[in-house]
């Protein structure tokens, strides 16, 4: 498979070269032109890597810083690409417009996993693909970059506890249940409350009130990754359920929307408790309106994702590891290391 790629460059090296010589013909062997035409040539075999996320969202404006140093480390085209309609109809469009344009490699963040295998697979089958963020296991992917997304949830449910050391409602609120981080970080957070040990692969389903000792997980509100929706279904639920003493956000937009929510509703005493590291929400940890929220590295998605394309077109298949699992932990970020993390997090993105 990867000789088959190799080759695709090669013969677009070949198409380059065969147009500079046509260029150095007509305009004469010695003329000054035979330096442009060499550029051409070179632009033609640079790799064009396409980094595909699942929305937009400024969680991705941190990857994309990644992703585009990587491109100027490792010298490769990289184009970041964020779906305006968080759908998988709309990643198709985006991928296939990729593939007809002529990339190298991609990295994609699956929004359906399950419903995408046989989309996956057939790019797959032209370039090399890996995942990152919410894997798509069954699927020919080289390899998943990112974070073990069920250890990720059972710590938000640590912070959730110490929120809550006595007890009480909780709503969670994210995107949609079809990625599969979504699953598998929703997971983790109930089997922590419930006191169950590692059920990575389970599911728990929503619309049923899950009762655990002093928890009660009211529900889990879905929003298909609109902010603004995920905030209407964040008041409706206050109103609903007056008791709720946590929202849980467990999207990075999610924890924002919450905030909101409880503004507008006067309910200052929920607790709130996050995923992702959106400036909103680290600011609400240092004025204490937030408990805590567990992080991911984007930034390393982004760069990772190219560095090993790269490696991977340029032959060395030794990047792929023997689990095909590039494992990036999370961290659990509240009012004791939020500044620490904050200043590196402003140094990445250059700010």
């Amino acid at each position: 498979m990867v000789s088959f790629r190799v080759r695709g460059r090669v013969y677009r090296r070949l198409v380059c070269l065969m147009f500079a010589c046509f260029v150095l013909t007509l305009n004469g062997c010695g003329s000054d032109s035979s330096s442009s035409t060499t550029s051409t040539a070179d632009e033609g075999d640079r790799a064009k890597i396409a980094f595909v996320t699942n929305q937009i969202a400024s969680f991705w404006n941190i990857a994309k810083v990644g992703a585009e140093d990587a491109g100027k480390d490792f010298d490769v085209d990289v184009d970041v690409r964020m779906p305006a309609d968080a759908t998988a109809v709309e990643q198709k469009r985006i991928v296939e417009d990729l593939i007809s344009g002529g990339i190298d490699a991609l990295a994609i963040s699956p929004i359906d996993a399950d419903n995408q295998i046989e989309l996956l697979n057939n790019w797959a089958e032209k370039i090399p693909l890996v995942t990152h963020d919410s894997d798509a296991p069954e699927s020919n992917r080289l390899m998943y970059i990112g974070m073990d997304n069920y250890t990720a949830g059972r710590m938000c449910g640590e912070l959730i506890k110490k929120a809550l050391p006595e007890g009480g409602e909780i709503m969670l609120t994210i995107g949609r249940l079809a990625q599969d981080n979504s699953k598998r970080r929703r997971q983790g957070v109930i089997d922590v409350l419930v006191g169950r040990d590692s059920m990575p692969e389970s599911c728990d389903p929503t619309g049923d009130v899950i009762k655990a000792g002093k928890y009660t997980i009211l529900d889990t509100l879905l929003d298909q990754g609109v902010s603004t929706v995920a905030k209407q279904k964040a008041e409706d639920a206050i109103t609903t359920y007056p008791k709720i003493a946590a929202m849980v956000g467990l999207f990075a937009y999610n924890p924002p929307a919450l905030l909101q929510a409880i503004k507008s509703q006067n309910r200052p005493d929920i607790k709130i408790i996050g995923f992702d590291e959106d400036e909103i929400t680290l600011q609400g940890i240092k004025d204490g309106t937030v408990t805590g929220t567990v992080v991911q590295d984007p930034y390393s998605y982004g760069y990772k994702s190219v560095e090993v394309l790269k490696a991977i077109l340029d032959g060395d298949n030794s990047v792929i590891p023997e689990g095909k699992f590039v494992d990036i932990p999370a961290r659990a970020i509240t009012k004791e290391n939020v500044d620490e993390f904050w200043d590196d997090l402003k140094s990445k993105m250059g700010s």
